[in-house]
Formats: structure tokens, sequence, C-alpha cells
């Protein structure tokens, strides 16, 4: 089986070249290590503690609910049932054996922080509120961390986006390829099935669904996804139209080969081109796409950290003069969207068929 998974010699140059292109292997190395940051959020970013050690026990609540009693701990009511306050039991413990070990941004996404910030009068300040050492990038105008909801929000965009082109790219190929092999009917009625799925407008689809049920990751995921796959069908389509009149793929056939070996063992892997060359800006149409979708309203549900949703707030009259609430949403797009395209021109450069391949 070792078979289809073999790197040819020219993907073994390409591979090389795009490793020479500094600008795309750098930028894919940041976004990488990016992403797997953000798979950490929970232990970057939340009111949750890390580890707790207790009566030399140890606890790790990150991900479970523990409440007061279990660390001797009660409310300013004197109630044992609700969930610990890991930052008041820190500073509790302070010279003592118990400890706790808290994130780095001991605020979660959703948590709001009013009682803080006050005044001389011992009255709150409303947020939004600036940059200090207790939210360093300072609050939204909910009073919820901003770094906290960016650092939440980079994971739910690059999580939906690379979904959304896998799962687009599976199904527009299987399609695609079977259209340039198959031809004759299947191709007219699929083709022309595409044509007229493709003038649907995708926005109006997702704000009449909106109304009807109640978006969540997986539902708006499907909802782009029944629109996502279109495209690489096309250039699918070609490529194994030209591919299948090759000797080889003749020589498949007449050996007695499937449709289904011919197709996904001799012609996809000849067809990868556009694939490979297409998918980072197929990345960058997604998350610009959610993005967009939670700016106008019709995307996931609040209180679901978004970038999106901190720009609507950014365009808001009342908060243009909060430059950190105005600038960290777009900064973090920007730098994102940057390294996303320089990593799908350098393949495109290292993909280039004038450059690496050879007709004899």
């Amino acid at each position: 089986m070792w078979t289809w998974f073999r790197i040819s010699p020219l993907l073994r140059r390409r591979i090389a070249r795009f490793c020479q292109i500094r600008r795309g292997f750098y930028s894919l190395i940041i976004l990488s290590l990016a992403i797997f940051v953000s798979l950490f959020s929970n232990y970057i970013a939340n009111n949750r503690a890390i580890i707790v050690k207790y009566n030399g026990e140890y606890y790790f609540p990150t991900y479970k609910f523990m409440a007061m009693e279990v660390f001797g701990q009660e409310d300013e009511w004197g109630f044992t049932d609700a969930e610990t306050d890991y930052v008041r039991l820190k500073k509790e413990w302070e010279g003592t054996e118990n400890w706790v070990m808290m994130p780095l941004i001991p605020f979660n996404p959703s948590q709001n922080d009013f009682d803080f910030y006050k005044d001389k009068d011992e009255q709150p300040i409303p947020p939004p509120h600036p940059p200090d050492d207790r939210h360093l990038l300072g609050t939204d105008s909910q009073g919820r961390d901003v770094a906290a909801r960016l650092l939440y929000g980079f994971r739910l965009s690059i999580f939906f986006a690379l979904m959304l082109t896998l799962c687009g790219y599976v199904i527009g190929v299987v399609i695609g390829s079977l259209q340039g092999f198959l031809a004759g009917w299947f191709d007219l009625t699929t083709q022309r099935f595409i044509e007229i799925w493709s003038l649907l407008p995708v926005l109006y689809v997702v704000i009449l669904l909106r109304t009807v049920v109640e978006p969540t990751f997986w539902t708006l995921l499907a909802v782009m996804l029944i629109f996502e796959w279109m495209g690489i069908t096309y250039y699918m389509r070609t490529e194994v139209y030209r591919e299948k009149t090759r000797e080889y793929a003749l020589a498949a056939r007449a050996a007695g080969a499937s449709t289904f070996r011919i197709v996904f063992k001799h012609l996809l892997p000849n067809c990868l081109t556009p694939l490979i060359t297409f998918g980072p800006f197929a990345i960058i149409a997604g998350i610009s796409a959610l993005t967009s979708l939670d700016y106008l309203g019709y995307g996931l549900p609040p209180p679901t950290p978004s970038w999106g949703e901190l720009i609507e707030q950014s365009m808001d009259s009342s908060n243009r003069g909060k430059l950190w609430l105005v600038l960290s949403p777009f900064v973090a797009l920007t730098f994102t969207l940057i390294l996303v395209t320089m990593i799908g021109e350098s393949i495109r450069e290292a993909f280039d068929p004038r450059r690496q391949s050879r007709y004899d």
C-alpha cells in the first residue's frame, strides 16, 4: 500500500524549491507554530487554574468544574457550590504550602471584568478599558479581555477555514476528477448543476438559514461547504481531461485497471498542481468569509470569540478613539492573511510547471 504514498522526483524538486523560497518557508513555520500554540489556548487564557496543589494533592481543573468547597473557599454570601475563584485562591494561599498555577492570561474570552476598574469615588468605570498590567491588550465594550478573544478567535477562524477547505476540496476533487474521466452525460449533467448552483448568493442563503436555526460552528461550516466545493471542480475537470489521454493512463486502462484506480492512483497524483496552488488562497477566503459574517452579525452567536465581532465593536462610533480595540483585530487578521498569502505565492512559484516540468 505504500506505493500510494511514494513521492515522485518531480514533487521532491518542488518541495526543495519551496524550502528555498524563504518568505514562504518561514511563513509556514510561523503559521504552523501559531496553530500549534492555539491548540493550547485553554492553558494560555483561562480563568481556571492549570494545576492546584491542595493538602498534598494535585488537581487539574482546566476542563473540569470544581466547586469552592473542594478547596475550602466560599463566596461573599457564604455559599460554596459556585465555581472556585482561582485568582482569589492564589492570593489567599500566598506563603502557604498550597499553591495555584494560573495561565498567562487569567481570563477566559467570555469573562467580564467590571469590578476592578473604579474611579476615585469607587464607582465602576464602564468598559472598554485601555491596556494595562491586568489586561495586556485592554478590554472590549463588554469588559472581556481582548488578548484572550484574539487567541480563541484565531483558533476558531483558522480551523474553520482549514476544515472548510479540506472538506470542500475532497468533494470538489472527486466530482471534478470523475467529470474529466467519465465525460459524456455525467460531465454534462454535473456541469449544468454546478452552473445553476453557483448562481445562488451565498450571503443570502446564510442570512435565510440564520432566521431558521441558530448557527453553530458545524451548521455554519455545513452551509458554507455546500458552495465551497464547486470552484476546484473546474480545474480538476480540465486537468483530468488532459491527463487521461497520456500514455500511462491508456496503458492502465488497457491493463484492465478499474475506474477508481485509474482516477485516484494514476491521474490524481499528476493533477495536484491546482489543488496545492489554490489551497492557501481558499484558506484566506474561509477566514475572510467567517470574519465577514461575524462582522455583519450573521455568523456565530455571541459570546463566541470572533475577530469579526471585535472589528464590529471597533467600528462603533463610541469606540473609534479606542486604538487598542481598533488595531488589535485588524493587526491580527492582516498578519494572518499575509502569512497565508506568502505561503500560497511561494507554493505557486515552486509548483510552476514552466520551472520544474520537462517534455520529451
